[in-house]
C-alpha cells in the first residue's frame, strides 16, 4: 500500500466526515489499496544493477578514499587547527606504548621484544587503512592472555615454537578479520550483549591480575586462565616469598594509580596519566643499577633493530589454532569496533565497522611478516590518545616512529628493567576493565541482563576464557532468540473520544466492545513465533485482560482483528499455520480482520491466498474502520442494542452492497456508528 494513496484517502475521509441524521456521525471506511505486484526478476538483480551503477559512478579521488581511508583526513588536514595536538597526542601515547607492549609481551609468554615489534608495524599499517582517527593500535592485555593460555599447552614459552605460534596467530586473526571486513559481516558483533562484553572482560581482569602476581611475590605460579588453579598456586608457593619485589612492585603500583587518577579527574594533569608506565620503568631502572637487589628479576637482554621480514612458519599447527583465532578475532573486534565507534561518534564524524575490521585485518597480516603477534585496539592507550586531543590518524604514524626510535636506539636501556615493574603496568591497565558498577546498574534496571553479566562473569572466572565467551555469546542468542520467538502482543482499545487504539494495559482507560477482540502483534511473524502468536489469540479470545466494554453482550467473541503495522515480515510457515487458525475460527463461527498490513506482508498475504480465504472485504486500512464494520454486524445478532435512525438513503444499500458500489464507480461506502454519538 502506497503511502501517499493512504494519506489521500486519509484527507478525503476527514474532510467528508459530516453529522448525519439522528445525530449520528458518517464514518467512511478507507479503502485498502491492493498491492502492485513485484517488479519482475530476483532481488538480487536490483541489488547488482545498483551496485554496479555506484561502483561506475565513483571517481579516482573516492576510489582512493575507500581503499585507503587515510586520505580522506589527508586531503582535509587543517595543519594550523590539526598539527599541535595530533603531535602531543602521538607522542604522549608513543611514550605510552614503549614499557606497556614490554609488559603485554611477557603477559603472553613472550620476549619483550616480540610486543615492541607489534607495537611498531600494525601501528604504522594501521593508520594507513583504519577508519578511526583515535583508535591506538597494539598488544593489549586481554589478546596476550588469550594467545598465553592456547600456546602452553602446545609448546613451552622458551621455545622457539611457542613464538613462531604466536606470529601464526597473528597472520590467521588478521585474514579472518580482513575477511570479514571484504564480506560485511560487521553486524555479527550486534548479537553480542553489552553484559557478556563487561562480564567477560571484568573475569579477564582478575584473571590477569592474580598472573602477573608471581612478578610481585617472586616465585612461580602456574599459567592458567581459571582462578581455582591460580589460587592454588599462590598458596602452595608461599614459603618462597620475597618481599623485596613485592614492597618494589606495590610502590609502582600505587604510582600508576595516583598518576592515572590525577590524569582522569583534572585535564591539567592529563598527560600525567600517559607519563606513568615510562616513570614505573624509568624509577625501577634507576633502583636496580644503584642497588643491584639480587631477588629483583628483570627483563634482560634485548635485540637492537628493527623487525626483519620473515614468513610465519608452524603450519602444521593451523588446525589446532583455528578455534583460538576465531576466539581472538571476536574478542578484538568487540573491542576494538566498540571504542573506534564511541570515540567516532564523540568526535562527531561516521565510522565504517567494515572498513575497520578490514584494517585491524591488513594491520596484523603485515605485522605478522614483521614478527609481531595479534594486536588490536586498546581501551587505556586510545582513551588517552583522545584526551590527549589526537584529530586524526596522524597520532598514530607518529606512535609508529617513536616505537621505531625505541627499538634502533632505546633497547640497551631495557635490560634493566625490573619484571614487577612491568607487572604493576600490567595490573594498573587491567584494573580499569573491571566493571562492577555495570554489574551495579544492570541489577537496578534489568534482572535478565544482570543474570547474563552473572553468568560470563562466573564460567569465564573458572571455567577459562574460550569456556566463558563460548557461555556468555550462547546464553546472550538464547536471549535474542527467546524473545523473537515470543513476541509482544497486545489487545488495542479504544482511547475515549478518539478513534486511536491503543494497549489496555498501559492505557486503562481504554475500552473494547463485546464480541470484538483487537490484538496487535508487535514483531515480524515467522515458524518460529507463529506458534506462540497463535496461543495467545486463543487466550484473548476467551479473556481480553479485564478490559472495560461497550456495547451490548453477546455472550462471546465474533471477530478478531489483527493490527499487522508492526509486522514488518511474513513466512510461508506464518501464513500456513494462519490459514489453518482461519479455518479453526470459522467453524466456531469467528471471523478473521486484518489491519494495516504494509505492501509486502499484504502482497505476500494475497499471493498465498489467505487474503481470499478471510475475504477481501475483511482488510482495513485503520483499526477504527474494521471495528466499525464488525460492531454493525455484532448488532444485528442483538436486536435490542441501540440503533442509529434510518434517514440516510445510503443506509438502505446492504455492507456487501456498499463493497460492490465502492469497486464499481470507486466510491467509498460509508459506514454509520451503531452506538448512539456519546457512546461511540
Amino acid at each position: 500500500m502506497e503511502s501517499s494513496s493512504a494519506s489521500a484517502a486519509v484527507s478525503r475521509t476527514a474532510s467528508s466526515n459530516s453529522l448525519a441524521g439522528g445525530g449520528s456521525r458518517a464514518v467512511k471506511v478507507i479503502p485498502l489499496q491492493n498491492p502492485a505486484p513485484a517488479s519482475p526478476g530476483p532481488k538480487s538483480a536490483a541489488l547488482h544493477a545498483r551496485l554496479v551503477a555506484r561502483v561506475w559512478g565513483m571517481s579516482a579521488v573516492d576510489w582512493m578514499e575507500l581503499l585507503i581511508p587515510c586520505t580522506r583526513w589527508m586531503r582535509r588536514y587543517k595543519f594550523r587547527e590539526y598539527l599541535q595536538p595530533d603531535l602531543i597526542a602521538g607522542i604522549t601515547v608513543g611514550v605510552m606504548l614503549v614499557p606497556q607492549a614490554m609488559s603485554y609481551a611477557k603477559l603472553a609468554g613472550l620476549h619483550p621484544i616480540y610486543g615492541l615489534y607489534s607495537g611498531f608495524v600494525p601501528v604504522l599499517v594501521y593508520a594507513v587503512f583504519g577508519s578511526s582517527r583515535q583508535l591506538a593500535v597494539g598488544p593489549v592485555a586481554l589478546t596476550s592472555l588469550l594467545v598465553s593460555n592456547v600456546l602452553s599447552p602446545i609448546a613451552n614459552p622458551s621455545d622457539k615454537l611457542y613464538t613462531e605460534l604466536a606470529i601464526l596467530l597473528a597472520l590467521m586473526v588478521g585474514i579472518l578479520e580482513s575477511l570479514m571486513g571484504l564480506l560485511r559481516l560487521g553486524w555479527i558483533i550486534r548479537f553480542v550483549s553489552h553484559s557478556v562484553i563487561s562480564g567477560f572482560t571484568t573475569a579477564s581482569a582478575i584473571v590477569i591480575a592474580l598472573s602477573q602476581s608471581k612478578y610481585f611475590l617472586g616465585y612461580s605460579i602456574v599459567r592458567s586462565s581459571e582462578i581455582i588453579p591460580l589460587v592454588k598456586s599462590i598458596i602452595a608457593g608461599a614459603g618462597d616469598f620475597k618481599w623485596q619485589p613485592f614492597v618494589m612492585g606495590f610502590v609502582f603500583l600505587a604510582i600508576l594509580l595516583v598518576m592515572k587518577h590525577l590524569g582522569k579527574s583534572n585535564k591539567k594533569f592529563r598527560g600525567v596519566r600517559a607519563a606513568g608506565p615510562l616513570t614505573a620503568v624509568v624509577l625501577g631502572t634507576a633502583i636496580v643499577k644503584i642497588f643491584h637487589p639480587p631477588s629483583i628479576s628483570v627483563v634482560g637482554e634485548i635485540p637492537q633493530g628493527l623487525p626483519k621480514f620473515s614468513v610465519p612458519e608452524g603450519f602444521q599447527h593451523v588446525k589446532s589454532l583455528i578455534p583460538t583465532a576465531f576466539l581472538i578475532t571476536g574478542v578484538a573486534i568487540l573491542e576494538s569496533v566498540g571504542i573506534a565507534k564511541a570515540l567516532a561518534a564523540k568526535n562527531g564524524y561516521e565510522l565504517d565497522s567494515n572498513q575497520e575490521l578490514f584494517g585491524l585485518g591488513v594491520a596484523n597480516i603485515c605485522g605478522s611478516f614483521f614478527s609481531s603477534y595479534p594486536s588490536t585496539g586498546s581501551f587505556s592507550r586510545s582513551a588517552v590518545n583522545n584526551e590527549s586531543g589526537a584529530r586524526t590518524g596522524l597520532s598514530g604514524i607518529l606512535m609508529g616512529v617513536i616505537m621505531a626510535c625505541a627499538l634502533l636506539f632505546l633497547t640497551p636501556l631495557f635490560t634493566e628493567i625490573p619484571q614487577c615493574a612491568l607487572s604493576a603496568i600490567v595490573i594498573s591497565a587491567v584494573m580499569g576493565l573491571v566493571d562492577y558498577e555495570e554489574a551495579m546498574f544492570l541489577w537496578r534496571i534489568d534482572k535478565k541482563d544482570f543474570s547474563l553479566w552473572t553468568i560470563t562473569f562466573i564460567t569465564t572466572l573458572f571455567f577459562g576464557i574460550e569456556i566463558g565467551v563460548l557461555v556468555g555469546v550462547g546464553f546472550s542468542l538464547a536471549f535474542v532468540i527467546n524473545e523473537s520467538a515470543n513476541p509482544h502482543t497486545a489487545v488495542l482499545g479504544r482511547l475515549p473520544g478518539t478513534t486511536v487504539y491503543r494497549n489496555v494495559l498501559q492505557y486503562p482507560e481504554a475500552y473494547t466492545y463485546n464480541g470484538i477482540v483487537v490484538i496487535r502483534i508487535d514483531a515480524p511473524i515467522y515458524f518460529a513465533n507463529i506458534s506462540y502468536i497463535k496461543d495467545r489469540l486463543r487466550e484473548y479470545e476467551v479473556n481480553a485482560e479485564g478490559t472495560t466494554k461497550r456495547g451490548s453482550d453477546v455472550g462471546r467473541t465474533y471477530f478478531v482483528i489483527i493490527e499487522m503495522s508492526p509486522v514488518t515480515y511474513i513466512d510461508s510457515s506464518a501464513v500456513q499455520a494462519l490459514k489453518d487458525l482461519n479455518h479453526e475460527y470459522k467453524s466456531r463461527g469467528i471471523q478473521i480482520v486484518i489491519a494495516n498490513p504494509n505492501r509486502d506482508v499484504h502482497l505476500l498475504l494475497s499471493q498465498s491466498g489467505l487474503m481470499d480465504m478471510i475475504g477481501s472485504e475483511w482488510c482495513f486500512v485503520r483499526v477504527h474502520d474494521a471495528v466499525q464494520v464488525c460492531l454493525q454486524h455484532v448488532q444485528s445478532l442483538n436486536p435490542s442494542s441501540p440503533k442509529v435512525s434510518d434517514n440516510n438513503p445510503r443506509r438502505e444499500r446492504s455492507f456487501l452492497q456498499n463493497l460492490w458500489k465502492q469497486s464499481s464507480d470507486g466510491s467509498t461506502p460509508e459506514v454509520e456508528p451503531l452506538l448512539s454519538q456519546n457512546e461511540v
